[in-house]
């Protein structure tokens, strides 16, 4: 019977310690191979790579963006933070500075998308989204484009906005209105099928709501067609400071576009650009 005991006791014991074993094992393969992320901010793209070399993590170029602080081609944000403890081989995240804007956004407004396409990218921007809305005419042709021509930037990426004559999605992208009469706005927002509701700039303006939220229900008096204007209409000759959603958001036939009118502005003034950013 003694040695019987003497033998379980001392299986206990073995088992005791390959369990610690197995324990220190794995306590070893989960935190053996943990490493700190350097702080990349500053850096060129060279220089942060062999750092994550170094360290024992990866580099991905994520975004450019363009800075007035930060020189071209060094980092300017990185995910995750120095100091975060991260899995050795892990992937980090930067963002990449263009330094300042040198590039002008070309205007490419009645384009095909082919040359639309070329000019853009001859001037070392990007191509963004490219949405579609059933418009008359040929296909294909640039409707509107987000940002607007000479407009100062973040990112070197210009979408745009095409006509189809038979397209599945009539989502596009939504145009400014900014600078145009509210006569020429409401009419280029009747064109997109688009309902306006338009408040004077001194009056109360309409509180905005996240894109891509639903929108408040409109009142009795906020109901009409599609590219009609929602409230009463603003005097004519009245110029859009603003407007939500802003351009470059998604948008469809029968959203709810706020416009922001001054009605201090020259009718003469707004007339001329009125002419050139109406749609044809």
């Amino acid at each position: 019977m003694k040695r019987f005991f003497r033998v379980t006791l001392l299986g206990l014991q073995m088992l005791a310690v390959m369990l610690l074993s197995a324990a220190i094992t794995l306590r070893i393969a989960l935190h053996g191979h943990e490493v700190t992320i350097p702080e990349l901010a500053g850096m060129t793209v060279a220089e942060a790579s062999q750092a994550a070399l170094r360290t024992g993590v990866g580099l991905n170029i994520e975004n450019r963006f363009y800075s007035t602080t930060v020189p071209a081609g060094r980092i300017l944000s990185q995910t995750p933070a120095a100091g975060t403890t991260v899995r050795h081989g892990w992937q980090m995240r930067v963002t990449e500075s263009l330094g300042p804007q040198q590039v002008t956004i070309p205007d490419v407004v009645g384009e095909p998308v082919q040359q639309a396409s070329m000019n853009v990218r001859r001037t070392h921007l990007d191509l963004g989204t490219l949405a579609h809305i059933e418009a008359a005419g040929d296909p294909e042709m640039t409707l509107a484009q987000t940002p607007q021509p000479d407009a100062g930037v973040d990112q070197p990426v210009v979408n745009l906005l095409l006509s189809s004559t038979a397209h599945p999605s009539q989502a596009f992208v939504l145009p400014s209105f900014v600078g145009m009469t509210d006569t020429a706005a409401n009419r280029w927002a009747a064109a997109l099928g688009l309902k306006v509701i338009a408040a004077a700039a001194m009056g109360s303006t309409p509180q905005p709501t996240t894109p891509g939220q639903p929108q408040p229900a409109a009142t009795a008096s906020e109901q009409a067609a599609p590219g009609q204007a929602l409230a009463a209409p603003a005097p004519s000759g009245g110029m859009v400071t603003a407007q939500w959603p802003e351009s470059g958001f998604k948008a469809s036939p029968g959203d709810l576009v706020r416009l922001t009118v001054d009605t201090s502005a020259s009718p003469s003034a707004l007339l001329s650009h009125s002419a050139s950013a109406s749609p044809q």
